[in-house]
């Protein structure tokens, strides 16, 4: 089972160090070697799925085996449709790392300490849970949802106060993929568009900002709960923490590293993002690569900088052994439905939805954009990865078809993304929350319809406004 094991981890690494070679020396020879490398990845993790997911694949193969055979493609298309999504594996391989030092024990208790003091009001915590959640996951991925869980429930609350909570940190991750540079979200979209993050980074920002005043807007009645902390619960008066600290190590000194610490996960937190915005203006490279490069370096030189090279090993190994075999379902999913989605796009479908948007009695570009909109929460209410529609829009359509630019359609998948994640059964975020509250998927993804309903119609008017 170790050597099986292994074998899985040593295709995966394979793919995204192939992947890597091909951007940098643009060898030709590469791309067939990638593309081979992806069918033998799908052989060797199909037979571990279960449920759901090995179906989806399965359906996925089978689908654009099928479209491949009835359009008689050549080899070389087979393999170019099958390395669609290699991006999204590498990804997969590199990001995660950013979220380590993130994870340093003194951060974290650090937040504890602010979250049990300093917040008090339910409508504070509830924001201030979204925006932390929206921070958080944007480097650590679902990793974000036990973390920001554990400081933001350090109190009990009413279950309507609790469901209120779970709604934020749900919203607040789809906040995270709407901007986040380390998500499959934005790599498959920027890679598919040629557009850079850059480029997109003031639209998303206000994207997110939108989905926060919708969020509070949905929820507004229910905000007015005071959180009621039982007294075993309360953390130690900030005289009697330091009082005990004094004992070990002295009071000036547990003040400013009580100071200290949440100022420096802001810092990381900023330089990190700071770093891909420099690199992507200076470097040629495409944005994956620009990613992965600075989640290999930036994070070493953090921890060592900090004397946390222990947090760095622990976390770089946890990554190794434990994330990275817990993706296998997603990796093969995504590969899958990147090759279906290059299947369908050699049927040339997208010269054909002009014409059929020609028969409803709005302009091209509003009945698109409702379309994209629906096509993507629809299918994630019923259990869909918003993978699969999205690979297959970003993919099959040009853009300038349906009389729009390159940057508005990465916004509207984007946001189409985001605000499909909290409605989604089958979500990572949804199934996570299920298991910590004691709810059923259900349950949780309930409350976020009508978030859900006002932030697609906020969508709509959002990029008529900015595109206008």
């Amino acid at each position: 089972m170790n050597v099986k094991a292994s074998m899985d981890r040593m295709i995966i690494f394979l793919l995204a160090a192939v992947y890597i070679a091909q951007q940098l020396t643009h060898w030709g020879p590469l791309n067939g070697v990638l593309g081979g490398l992806v069918f033998v990845a799908m052989l060797m993790l199909l037979p571990k799925l279960k449920g759901a997911a090995l179906w989806l694949s399965v359906l996925f193969l089978a689908g654009g085996v099928t479209l491949m055979l009835v359009q008689r493609a050549d080899l070389n298309y087979w393999l170019e449709a099958a390395s669609i999504n290699v991006t999204l594996v590498t990804l997969f391989v590199f990001a995660p790392l950013f979220g380590i030092p993130v994870r340093i024990p003194a951060y974290v208790e650090a937040l504890k300490r602010f979250y049990a003091r300093r917040v008090s009001s339910g409508t504070v915590l509830y924001i201030g849970t979204q925006i932390l959640t929206q921070i958080m996951g944007a480097f650590i991925n679902v990793g974000s949802i036990p973390v920001v869980y554990h400081l933001a429930f350090v109190r009990s609350y009413s279950p309507r106060m609790s469901g209120l909570l779970a709604s934020a940190m749900n919203r607040g991750f789809g906040g995270a993929i709407f901007w986040s540079p380390y998500f499959a979200a934005m790599a498959l979209v920027t890679s598919a568009l040629a557009v850079s993050w850059s480029s997109l980074l003031p639209y998303l920002i206000g994207l997110s900002l939108l989905s926060l005043l919708a969020s509070i807007a949905v929820d507004w009645k229910g905000l007015g709960q005071k959180a009621n902390v039982p007294e075993e619960k309360r953390v130690p008066a900030a005289a009697d923490s330091d009082s005990a600290m004094h004992r070990q190590s002295g009071v000036r000194a547990e003040k400013r590293e009580s100071a200290a610490f949440p100022l420096s996960l802001g810092l990381y937190l900023i330089l990190a993002i700071a770093i891909i915005l420099l690199m992507e203006e200076l470097a040629e490279l495409p944005m994956v690569l620009i990613t992965c490069m600075t989640a290999v370096i930036f994070p070493v030189v953090w921890c060592l900088s900090k004397g946390s090279m222990p947090s760095y090993w622990q976390g770089l190994r946890n990554h190794v052994t434990v994330t990275l075999p817990a993706l296998q379902k997603e990796i093969t999913l995504f590969l899958a439905a990147g090759f279906f989605s290059g299947s369908i796009a050699a049927t040339g479908f997208g010269a054909y939805i002009p014409g059929l948007l020609e028969h409803i009695p709005l302009p091209v570009v509003l009945s698109f954009s409702v379309m994209t909109v629906l096509a993507i929460t629809l299918s994630s209410l019923i259990g869909l990865h918003p993978i699969v529609p999205v690979t297959v829009l970003a993919t099959g359509i040009d853009p300038a078809v349906v009389h729009i630019s390159p940057v508005y359609f990465a916004v509207l998948l984007l946001g189409s993304w985001g605000i499909s994640n909290p409605i989604s059964p089958a979500s990572a975020v949804n199934n996570l929350l299920a298991g910590l509250l004691n709810r059923s998927v259900f349950e949780l993804a309930k409350p976020n319809y009508k978030f859900t309903a006002v932030m697609a119609i906020a969508l709509l008017l959002y990029l008529a406004l900015v595109f206008a």
